[in-house]
């Protein structure tokens, strides 16, 4: 019997509504519950942030604070902390301008704010040229590992390979090659490119610019892989119609294709300027920031003191300090930058 010819026999989904009617016992929903269901979704929402947030709080928040803490006091980390000196925001104020005390700020001023605004200068430039020379230069690999040709997905991989390489793996290979007896010393020697008197990372010239170029080998394929990633996302529809209008290559590239991955370059971006902030691994491996603090940076700075100079206290400030760096930093592209993008999401999920 079909449902049609039971509700026209009276023993179907009909008859019961009519039963309703008549005032028999209705067949009615669950009945809605507001207090199960708020209880429901507090127990999803323990059970799946619950261990990501006491892993943040455990190991991001609470270190976090114990540095705040350890910054106020002049502590040699050999020591217990209970042995510690309180000394205010002292640290701090060595850091950014030597000192408050005239008669000590200009010996603080060499031992302390000195090394710490060369180190701040060199991440600045980082920074600077991670925009001016690998953006550009990944954008322009990126359009062409874009188009067809046999082996792409070769020089795909080769270009990507730095990036999964361990930093000390790759910073002793560097050291190996770049050695005054090294294969690339030897080459460049050849074509008359002789190394600098202090060696191409030791020399106070040269030593930046051979870190920086080693920096950009190591990532400039992530960059790459993240725009081939936003280029897989265009509508081809779109560049066949600009070239059956007689628009050129770089036209098609200039006019429809980098413009519709400005949200990954800027995703990019802001990762590079995070990651420069944050530089540390590399520029430890090859020589702790270098001799006379050539490359040095926040990190290595404050890892120098810390392990070395066994300044906990002075150590933990410069960490506070790096952490303000890249919270105002973050802060400021999230707000001015990507303010676009993200209000772009919002509508889409509204």
């Amino acid at each position: 019997m079909t449902a049609l010819e039971a509700s026209g026999t009276g023993t179907g989904p009909a008859t019961d509504a009519k039963a309703s009617v008549a005032g028999s016992t209705p067949v009615t929903p669950a009945a809605y519950n507001p207090r199960r269901d708020r209880r429901r979704k507090w127990l999803e929402i323990v059970i799946f942030v619950g261990p990501a947030l006491l892993l943040f709080l455990v190991f991001v928040i609470f270190p976090m604070i114990m540095a705040a803490r350890y910054s106020l006091y002049k502590w040699d980390s050999r020591q217990p902390f209970e042995l510690a000196e309180f000394i205010g925001f002292d640290n701090y104020t060595r850091a950014l301008m030597g000192g408050t005390d005239p008669e000590t700020k200009e010996i603080f001023w060499k031992a302390y704010a000195q090394p710490f605004w060369n180190a701040v200068g060199n991440n600045a430039q980082i920074i600077a040229l991670s925009m001016l020379v690998q953006l550009p230069i990944a954008m322009i690999i990126a359009l062409v590992l874009n188009r067809k040709f046999p082996g792409r997905s070769s020089v795909r991989l080769i270009i990507f390979a730095p990036y999964v390489l361990s930093e000390v793996v790759a910073g002793l290979m560097w050291l190996m090659l770049l050695d005054p007896r090294g294969p690339v010393t030897e080459m460049l020697a050849a074509i008359g490119i002789s190394d600098p008197a202090g060696g191409w990372l030791e020399d106070p010239q040269a030593g930046f610019w051979t870190f920086f170029f080693i920096v950009s080998w190591k990532y400039i394929g992530l960059a790459i892989i993240l725009f081939l990633a936003g280029l897989s996302g265009v509508p081809p529809e779109l560049q066949e119609a600009a070239s059956i209008d007689g628009a050129s290559w770089w036209q098609v590239q200039w006019r429809i294709n980098i413009p519709l991955i400005g949200p990954t370059v800027r995703v990019w971006a802001f990762l590079s300027i995070i990651g420069s902030i944050q530089l540390f691994d590399m520029a430890w491996v090859l020589n702790k920031g270098g001799s006379t603090g050539q490359y040095s940076t926040i990190a290595t700075l404050m890892v120098d003191i810390g392990t070395q100079r066994n300044d906990g206290g002075y150590a933990s400030a410069l960490a506070i300090i790096m952490f303000i760096f890249s919270m105002v930093a973050a802060i400021t592209y999230m707000t001015i930058v990507m303010r676009r993008d993200n209000g772009a999401r919002a509508g889409k999920g509204a």
